[in-house]
């Protein structure tokens, strides 16, 4: 399983957080949902953190069962759209976003 981040590094602009998280869900997610090959979409955000520095306002995290269902998700027109739609995220935030694909693995406690 792999599991592909995009991590917001950074802050919420001031005053802007309802509205900024009202579009990741009203908007994005539903797009994000329409990836091919998703699995699971996770949106995390920074409650607490033993450290300043970095500080992530939001990590975004889709699930795929493999490298090639990331690229056919990544190639896909939904992706294209959701990119249009993050637009106005992106003037709501300051800071920087990178994507990171992780190898994961899964276990009942």
């Amino acid at each position: 399983m792999l599991i592909r981040c995009a991590f917001f590094r950074g802050h919420v602009k001031p005053g802007m957080e309802e509205e900024f998280f009202r579009h990741v869900h009203d908007k994005l997610v539903p797009l994000w949902s329409q990836f091919p090959g998703v699995q699971e979409v996770r949106v995390l955000r920074q409650r607490e953190s033993d450290v300043e520095d970095p500080h992530l306002a939001m990590v975004m995290a889709m699930r795929f069962e493999s490298m090639e269902a990331i690229e056919k998700a990544l190639a896909s027109d939904i992706r294209y759209q959701s990119k249009e739609a993050s637009k106005r995220l992106f003037e709501m935030f300051d800071g920087s976003v990178f994507h990171t694909v992780f190898d994961a693995e899964q276990f009942k406690p």
